[in-house]
């Protein structure tokens, strides 16, 4: 191999190393998201639906929550175009929350790469431990949105998701609005 080559190959060994990194890491990000879910009635017209009503969860242990839920809901439909009515929508809106403790992952992964050193190569075998740092429990909230009919009362859609968080706050509302659009953003369903 003539030396112009060399210096080609080692040259791009570093962008290429960038390249690698950017797309592993994509894929840890995908693999820690979950992507909201929905089921629909396959028969019914969803197009002509134009306003909503909303239920409101009267009894919690949870009223902040309720409360940033409720609004995102009803801020996520007028953005969609839906108008708001108190009462008599085309639809109503009803939701569910569930709050689950679930034990943080104190992780092992093993990494296997390969490279060059001089001019041979090699394969490399690696092993990392996570060790968590202050408490062991993370939080994990699922959200449930309801779309009932008005006229029969009959459920026409659903659709759910979750999200985690460590405490309330500014974080925790973030979360819910996050969650909270990324379901709607499902409905109607395009069928």
């Amino acid at each position: 191999m003539t030396t112009s080559k060399r210096s080609m190959l080692r040259g791009s060994s570093p962008t290429w190393r960038r390249l690698t990194l950017i797309i592993c890491s994509l894929f840890i990000l995908a693999a820690c998201t979950t992507k909201p879910k929905q089921d629909y009635d396959v028969n019914y017209d969803f197009s002509a639906l134009k306003t909503f009503s909303q239920l409101s969860v009267e009894q919690t242990n949870d009223p902040l929550t309720a409360d940033r839920i409720n609004a995102d809901i009803k801020q996520s439909l007028l953005n969609q175009g839906f108008v708001y009515q108190p009462e008599g929508g085309d639809f109503i809106v009803n939701y569910a929350f569930v709050t689950q403790d679930k034990e943080k992952d104190s992780s092992l992964s093993i990494g296997l790469g390969s490279g060059t050193w001089g001019s041979k190569g090699g394969i490399g075998l690696g092993t990392s431990i996570g060790i968590p740092l202050g408490s062991n429990i993370a939080k994990t909230q699922t959200i449930q949105i309801d779309i009932v009919d008005s006229t029969d009362k009959r459920l026409i859609w659903r659709g759910n998701g979750q999200y985690h968080f460590d405490q309330g706050g500014e974080d925790k509302a973030k979360g819910i609005n996050e969650t909270v659009a990324a379901i709607l953003a499902q409905f109607p369903p395009q069928k």
